[in-house]
């Protein structure tokens, strides 16, 4: 008989609620619980109704795509890729949004299985994500990671060098003389996040400048996000002479705010991310940027699932690691480098132009 959600919850010594805040990943369970939970879950190989059913399911000649924010300009060449594999191959793409909310993560991925989408493409919210897809792993649907990677999951991915490009993005700011350098990025639970905050750490401190907490500001990536982070870094006493923001919305955040306070890049602050953005790119050539190839990032991952889904992968996991560009423009500030009062800054803004 299968194993119910009463059963895991005795297992682990908590009530059902809790294990259905776990499964669908709601906030209010810490983190000892929450790993009792998925030991639980694993030893009794517990798989919820829904996706039970789904995984038994017949061929549909589809398969679903999730990505956290499709506002992102990056996830539009993503999922155009993975379209364009998909549909050479017979398949249709079903593209949903989480938004960056677990909850809805989840039940689009039991909404995908018990529709019968045959795989996966999944750009995870966060590392919490993992839990939503232990009942996949453990029934061997095909799934590919995009972009983040998952602590302790074992299967197909395609990521990018984020620690290298964000190293690279910082070594040519310190190049060009900037060494107060802020760096807005993601919470601590996504991959990307960590992995660029240890290329900017590394890249300060093989250039011997101290890395200094005060000066990471993390936030949600987004235009909110980065205009509430930047508001924080100019509240600071000492402005920083160069910002490096985790993505390209961030980016736009932290101008507005710049803006807003009557600074200009790079005259008054150098501004750099991750991220191209192609028709602003074309229209206004400003902005230096690690560029990731978005559109490989979904033609591959199309390519390993359908692989995955024919019986054509081995079982072993397979992680592919793109490599990123650096584009120099004008944002970074060659010879800005100076500190802010030298150049006329306050920390109440910027002192009039003569």
């Amino acid at each position: 008989m299968a194993v119910t959600m009463r059963e895991v919850a005795r297992r682990a010594g908590v009530s059902a609620m809790t294990v259905s805040r776990v499964i669908n990943g709601r906030e209010g369970v810490d983190a000892e619980t929450q790993r009792k939970v998925e030991e639980a879950i694993h030893a009794l190989d517990y798989v919820p109704n829904r996706l039970a059913r789904g995984l038994v399911s017949q061929k549909t000649q589809t398969i679903g795509l999730i990505v956290p924010d499709v506002v992102n300009p990056f996830f539009a060449p993503v999922a155009r890729g993975a379209e364009t594999a998909a549909r050479k191959a017979g398949y249709r793409v079903l593209l949903c949004n989480s938004e960056g909310d677990l909850r809805l993560e989840r039940e689009y991925i039991e909404d995908l299985v018990a529709h019968r989408a045959e795989g996966l493409l999944l750009a995870p919210a966060s590392d919490r994500s993992r839990t939503a897809i232990l009942s996949l792993l453990r029934g061997r649907f095909p799934l590919v990671l995009l972009d983040r990677a998952l602590p302790e999951v074992e299967c197909d991915m395609v990521v990018s060098d984020s620690a290298g490009g964000a190293r690279r993005l910082v070594e040519h700011l310190i190049a060009v003389g900037h060494r107060e350098i802020a760096h807005v990025t993601d919470a601590e639970d996504t991959s990307t996040g960590r992995e660029r905050l240890r290329g900017y750490r590394e890249a300060l401190e093989a250039a011997g400048i101290p890395f200094r907490e005060e000066l990471v500001f993390r936030t949600t990536v987004d235009r909110i996000g980065g205009y509430r982070a930047a508001q924080e870094i100019l509240a600071l006493q000492d402005l920083p002479t160069a910002i490096f923001t985790v993505n390209n919305m961030t980016v736009v955040g932290t101008m507005e705010a710049l803006r807003e306070r009557g600074m200009k890049v790079p005259r008054d602050m150098a501004l750099v991310c991750f991220d191209d953005v192609e028709h602003i790119a074309v229209l206004s050539p400003f902005l230096t940027v690690i560029d990731q190839p978005a559109e490989t990032f979904g033609s591959l991952g199309a390519q390993l699932l359908l692989e995955r889904i024919g019986g054509k992968a081995s079982a072993r996991a397979r992680r592919i690691v793109l490599q990123t560009d650096l584009i120099v423009r004008e944002s970074c500030g060659e010879g800005t480098g100076v500190p802010p009062r030298a150049r006329g800054l306050t920390t109440q803004g910027v002192a009039p132009a003569t």
